[in-house]
């Protein structure tokens, strides 16, 4: 089983992030959402790639799922409202 605050805080090691929250009450399926601006320019495809990237080999192995929602600085000032965040 995994920690919630450990992927949180993996993911800020490796990414220059504005906003991260990761939850996850069973150890091993976790949703998260990531503000970076390294995702500039980047479709959501390769946003999600740079978040698992930063995970390595615990996904799919002790994270068995990861979901996200990744937005630039931007693009969360715009819907971290409509959130409630």
């Amino acid at each position: 089983m995994f920690d919630a605050n450990e992927i949180k805080r993996l993911i800020g090691a490796s990414l220059p992030c504005d906003f991260v929250a990761i939850e996850g009450d069973d150890g091993v399926h976790f949703t998260g959402i990531v503000v970076s601006a390294a995702f500039e320019g980047k479709p959501m495809v390769r946003q999600h790639q740079a978040v698992y990237a930063s995970l390595g080999a615990l996904m799919g192995n002790e994270i068995h799922a990861l979901q996200l929602q990744t937005y630039t600085p931007a693009k969360w000032e715009t819907v971290r409202g409509e959130l409630g965040l």
